[in-house]
């Protein structure tokens, strides 16, 4: 029943903004031509972002952005030395093209709400937005990375910023350390979110096998995707992760200034307890039992 609703909506929506037509928008090209258009925009796109972002392969994306040249819409050139960085930019009738795609967008939007009464074009809004954070958490990827991987260290990083800037006396990663040698299988592991590519969060296991307990260490959550869950999802996949190599009991330590995440293990089962290590700058304790 509930696919058979996912795909009643697909088939409306699809219907409903036209991307069925061959002409979107009444222009000469489909929907792919035109959104492919947007999204390089005024100042242009690195051709692997554009691919990130709206998640196409290399040769179809290849065979719109050849259809956008011969229609003499966009250049692309290469930014690298070697060749390999590709950046697409839209010529002066690209950016009429796409200033005219921006207005008969702004219509298409505006006659599906004009039928509406005032308290149905709320809802309908309302709805949109709430389809909208489920669709974007929806395309979150979870995957264990070496933590050498660029988006392993970016999120590592951008954890220790953010505790820098939210501990009353600042954070220093090495009084509070998470090796990377431990943070490998089969020492531990490190979790990583991705959204169109980008990392957006991680989360990682210290495991020890010989008392069948693992420590959540490096917990955090780009504040562009907060809302959406994955905070919750992060720690589940963790605990299975853990529960799949024999961990019975989690264990992890916070700040008092992390009330988002205090709130988060306190929802998600975690049972506060007397402090079991000598953790600089926790001030709260907690302990799962994984069933």
């Amino acid at each position: 029943m509930t696919i058979g609703q996912v795909r009643r909506f697909q088939r409306t929506v699809t219907q409903r903004i036209g991307a069925l037509n061959d002409r979107f928008l009444a222009r000469d090209r489909p929907l792919g031509q035109s959104r492919v258009l947007w999204e390089i925009g005024a100042e242009g796109s690195e051709v692997r972002a554009l691919r990130a972002r709206l998640e196409l392969d290399s040769g179809y994306m290849s065979r719109l952005l050849r259809s956008l040249e011969a229609d003499g819409l966009v250049v692309v050139d290469d930014a690298g030395s070697d060749g390999r960085v590709r950046t697409a930019r839209l010529t002066q009738a690209g950016l009429a093209e796409r200033a005219e795609l921006d207005r008969r967008s702004d219509e298409a939007a505006a006659s599906i709400l004009e039928p509406l009464s005032g308290t149905q074009r709320d809802r309908l809004v309302a709805a949109m937005s709430e389809v909208e954070r489920l669709l974007i958490a929806s395309m979150v990827r979870i995957d264990v990375l070496d933590p050498r991987h660029p988006s392993a260290r970016h999120c590592v990083q951008a954890y220790a910023d953010e505790l820098a800037h939210r501990f009353e006396d600042g954070f220093n990663p090495a009084r509070s350390p998470a090796a990377d040698a431990e943070l490998r299988p089969p020492a531990g592991m490190l979790l990583v979110a991705a959204l169109h590519a980008e990392p957006v969060g991680c989360v990682a296991l210290k495991l020890h096998r010989d008392t069948a307990s693992a420590k959540i260490k490096r917990m955090w959550v780009d504040s562009a995707v907060r809302g959406l869950g994955l905070g919750r999802r992060l720690l589940a996949e963790a605990e299975d992760k853990a529960a799949a190599n024999g961990i019975r009991t989690l264990r992890l330590e916070t700040n008092r200034a992390l009330t988002e995440a205090i709130a988060l293990y306190r929802a998600s089962g975690y049972q506060e307890v007397a402090p079991f290590s000598d953790e600089p700058y926790a001030h709260h304790w907690f302990e799962k039992r994984l069933s």
